[in-house]
Parts: C-alpha cells; structure tokens; sequence
C-alpha cells in the first residue's frame, strides 16, 4: 500500500527500494545489521555519560507517582543526541559517517560531530524544512541536499562512500539510546512502566534491551493511529509495508527499513504496543503545558497521550519519555487550539 501523497515524500517506503528491471520489480537486498547486545549498552553508556549530562525526572499528577522524563532538555532537543554520540564513538578511524535526516537525528549527528571531531556527512531533501537545514549548517558536517523528498536524500546517502548510521536501525545508535534507562537505574526504583514513543523502533528497542537485563521493567511503546509498521512487523513476524498517513507527530511516521532488527528486538523483550490518534495528542500537548508549562513535539508527547487516553497499563512506578520538543511555534500554536 502507498501512503497519501504528501506523507509519501517521507521515509513511507521500504528501504532498499524496489529497482524496475524491464517492466518488473526487482527487491533489493536488505542491508546487513547485527542486533545490539548487552555490552554494546555498556559502552554506549561510557560515552553518553561523559558528554551529556543526565535529563531531569519531575513528578507529574498524570497518574500516582508518575515522573517525566525530560529529553526535551538535551542540547539538540531531543533523545537522539545520545545514539548519535554512540555512533560516532563506535566509527573505526579514519571511516566516514553518512546519514540522511532532515529531522531530530541529522541534528543529532551534526551536534555529535562538532563533539567527536567525526567526519560526518548529513544528506538532506532539496525540500527540507530551511529552519533544520539552518542548524544543521551551524555545525562542521559536510551538508547534501539531494532530490525532492525523503527516500532520494536516503538513496543517495547509501551511495555514499563511508558508514551508514542509520537513524532507528544500527547497533550503535539502539545501544545510545538504551542509556535513558542506564540513567533511570540511578534515578527511580523500581519496578517500573516505562511509556515511550516508537517510529523506526529505535529507543523502544534499546530499552527493551536494557529492561531485559535490570528485570523489574516493563516498557510500552506508542506509535502514531497512522503509521503502525513497527507492531505490524512485531505481530506479523515479518517487516511489510503498511499505509501511513498524516499526523502532527511527524517523528515517528514512515515505514521501516527492510531487515530491520528492532522488531526482534522488541518481540523478544517485555513490551507492550499501542497507538494514539493526533487528537489525543492535541490533548497531550495541551496537558504538558497547562500542568507543567512544557513543551513537545507531537512524537515526543505519544507517550503522554496514551496516558492520558486509558492505553497504558501501569504495574508499578510510571514513567513517561518526552522524547523531544522541536516543533515549530505555529503548529505548536495550532495545537493548543485544536479541537
């Protein structure tokens, strides 16, 4: 199934892309990527730990006892900061890094870069947002725009000579990520619910590899009502194609690359999926910033509004992710209003 039009210009379409060979379609191979292990957790852990400083927790009245994770306050905005610096640290020397983002996570690795001294390309869309295309520039990575929409700045990225780090689907980056709950052992006790955002399976990934390991973890992730590849493939057993549509919380929509491990990862793992519409995240930004004057992006408040829904159930202390807060100052406007 193809997604509606203008969400199509996203990452809607299995990578590697189909090559149209006399009339026919050709698939193309898979990309090779080992799944995350326990000690790639470990290191990633070293080296997020000695260039981030750890994001707060705050009570919140969301449910008894609830506390927020605030990665709205990393330096770029948002959680990706932590698998971008994971990545870069785990780069052979003398290799390149080329990604392709426009969003949270070319950000992310342009931010790494000005921190590792990595030699970083980021391939972006001719059509990308000027404002990310803005602060990408400000850091020192050499920046592509390329073709019209998402999938030909992805295509031409993996052209590139170097290594691709992808944005959800690298060991590296998963073993980043995963250290929210490195950080979460030394702030809250269990057991605990952990709610966060899924798109490309990415941070619900890394956490459940490290729930697996502390125990007394449960984690719940939340996609978007519109763009449920991750917990198709996790039901399926298989990574298909599925129609996506529009949505405010833009970070977390599109399909998965074919081959992809994080759907492994996640049906081995104590998870729970579910899925929130863009109205009930109208009513999580809305709630953010009434109850706690925050603000989010709508990715990072899925975890709020499945909440706030009915859709989570907690068994011991809960924990909610807000992920990230780069939305612009009109849609987030909109959003206060929205019905």
């Amino acid at each position: 199934m193809r997604a509606p039009a203008r969400v199509s210009r996203r990452k809607t379409l299995l990578w590697p892309r189909p090559i149209v060979k006399g009339g026919g379609i050709v698939p193309v191979a898979a990309r090779a990527v080992r799944s995350p292990e326990p000690q790639d957790v470990e290191t990633a852990w070293i080296t997020v730990r000695g260039a981030l400083t750890p994001t707060p927790v705050v009570p919140s009245p969301l449910a008894s006892g609830a506390l927020l994770k605030l990665e709205i306050f990393q330096p770029t905005g948002s959680f990706k900061v932590r698998g971008a610096l994971a990545a870069l640290a785990g780069l052979p020397a003398q290799v390149k890094a080329v990604t392709a983002s426009a969003g949270n996570h070319g950000l992310a690795m342009a931010y790494a870069a000005s921190q590792t001294a990595a030699d970083v390309t980021v391939v972006v869309a001719e059509t990308a947002s000027p404002a990310k295309v803005a602060k990408i520039k400000s850091y020192p990575v050499t920046l592509v725009q390329h073709g019209r929409y998402f999938d030909d700045a992805e295509q031409h990225a993996l052209s590139l000579p170097g290594r691709y780090v992808s944005a959800y689907n690298d060991p590296h980056v998963i073993a980043g990520q995963a250290t929210i709950g490195k950080e979460l052992d030394d702030q809250v006790i269990g057991p605990l619910t952990v709610v966060v955002p899924v798109g490309g399976g990415g941070l619900v990934g890394g956490l459940s590899l490290w729930a697996r390991e502390r125990g007394d973890v449960r984690i719940v992730g939340v996609e978007s009502s519109v763009s449920r590849a991750v917990s198709t493939a996790v039901a399926t057993g298989r990574i298909t194609e599925v129609e996506v549509g529009d949505s405010i919380a833009d970070g977390i929509i599109g399909n998965i690359e074919a081959g992809c491990v994080t759907p492994g990862l996640i049906g081995a793992g104590s998870v729970a999926l579910t899925a929130v519409t863009d109205a009930e995240i109208h009513a999580a930004l809305r709630w953010l910033f009434t109850e706690h004057g925050l603000v989010a992006e709508g990715s990072g408040a899925c975890g709020v509004a499945a909440v706030l829904a009915g859709k989570v159930e907690i068994s011991g202390r809960l924990v909610v992710v807000l992920s990230g807060r780069n939305i612009t100052a009109g849609t987030f406007a909109k959003a206060l209003t929205h019905d």
